[in-house]
């Protein structure tokens, strides 16, 4: 996230006074508010859900063909190209 970029769309959250606490004293070790704290670690959290909805599982034969395809020649393709110069979904 950009440091010139407005924060205004407010997160409210409650919890155990263990749980302050535990965030707090981790917060203060990376000498950080509990604020930025928790929205890193939950953002970093949420990236890491979005990625686990990629994960392809194939049987052998499978991925026998799909490493067939990745060593085959690229040729020229504007839908990957868009793709690759979009932005992830948690920049969205």
């Amino acid at each position: 996230m950009q440091e010139s970029q407005v924060k205004n769309a407010a997160i409210n959250i409650r919890a155990l006074p263990t749980q302050r606490s535990l965030i707090d004293r981790a917060a203060t070790l990376q000498h950080k508010s509990r604020s930025d704290f928790m929205l890193e670690a939950a953002c970093r959290e949420a990236e890491n859900v979005l990625l686990d909805q990629r994960l392809i599982t194939l049987n052998e034969s499978q991925f026998e063909a799909f490493q067939i395809m990745l060593d085959a020649p690229v040729s020229d393709n504007n839908a990957i190209k868009e793709l690759l110069a979009s932005k992830s979904p948690w920049e969205k």
